[in-house]
């Protein structure tokens, strides 16, 4: 990326250490690497379709992997010191 202004530079820099922080995050609380969170996750999509005036919504079918890592990220207090 190239950014010019300082507030461009900046915003960038926050996104970015936003990004490690959260993957940080998920690794700790998750005891799973980073890539393994990302291809497990990735497929987990819902689609929202409409047949004439209905709409419809498809939810992902979760995998034990995906349900496993999901459960870990939304457990309380678990490795998160608190």
């Amino acid at each position: 990326m190239f950014h010019r202004t300082r507030d461009a530079i900046e915003a960038h820099l926050t996104v970015v250490f936003t990004a490690l922080a959260v993957a940080k995050f998920m690794q700790t609380r998750t005891g799973v690497s980073l890539k393994r969170i990302i291809t497990t996750l990735r497929p987990l999509r819902e689609f929202t379709g409409r047949i004439g005036t209905h709409e419809i919504t498809f939810p992902p079918e979760i995998t034990p992997d995906a349900a496993h890592i999901l459960d870990q990220l939304n457990s309380e207090n678990r490795n998160s010191g608190h």
